[in-house]
């Protein structure tokens, strides 16, 4: 009995980064962001930090895309909130991918400093597009040259010789008679 008490005032912590397409305008992105608000208080969590980290770069290419736009949320909550707010980043057409992670399991929600600022998501403001040219962060500081090849030396055809008529591996020349012909004339 005592513990249905004290459960409202504790919850578990968790963490969730959603992945949006390069492209997306900022009122979409905005629409997403009041709807993941709203989940949470609807569910009976609590934000407590959005951040937004920009376009960068994917470790690896999702749905043809090179880039992708990451948000960051931070709230605290049950399993419901976690369902909830998965439900609807799988259900909008701008998320590429997401991950939620399980921060701490048991923290106490009236200890925490939480800001307006802390919680309000950031208006999607990107440069558009540019080309999809990579660079690396050598050839951005400028240590290496662009158009400049490495020219390799051709290696030799297997079995050929080298110019100074040195034997191949197994000690004779190519097409030397056999070592029991050289005994025969002496």
């Amino acid at each position: 009995m005592s513990r249905a008490v004290t459960a409202p005032n504790r919850a578990k912590e968790y963490e969730t980064i959603y992945i949006l397409r390069p492209d997306i305008d900022a009122e979409s992105a905005d629409k997403l962001g009041t709807r993941l608000a709203d989940v949470v208080g609807r569910e009976k969590g609590r934000l407590t930090k959005v951040e937004l980290w920009g376009r960068r770069r994917l470790a690896f290419d999702i749905a043809k895309h090179r880039r992708g736009v990451y948000v960051y949320l931070k709230y605290l909550g049950s399993g419901r909130v976690v369902d909830e707010i998965e439900r609807n980043l799988r259900l909008a057409d701008g998320v590429l991918k997401y991950q939620t992670v399980l921060v701490r399991g048991d923290v106490e929600v009236e200890t925490l400093q939480i800001t307006d600022e802390d919680v309000k998501f950031e208006r999607v403001e990107l440069p558009p597009i540019e080309d999809e040219r990579d660079e690396s962060r050598e050839r951005q500081l400028g240590l290496v040259e662009m158009d400049r090849r490495v020219e390799r030396p051709e290696a030799p055809p297997v079995g050929a010789e080298e110019e100074g008529g040195e034997p191949g591996a197994d000690g004779a020349a190519e097409g030397a008679a056999p070592a029991a012909d050289e005994e025969e004339e002496g």
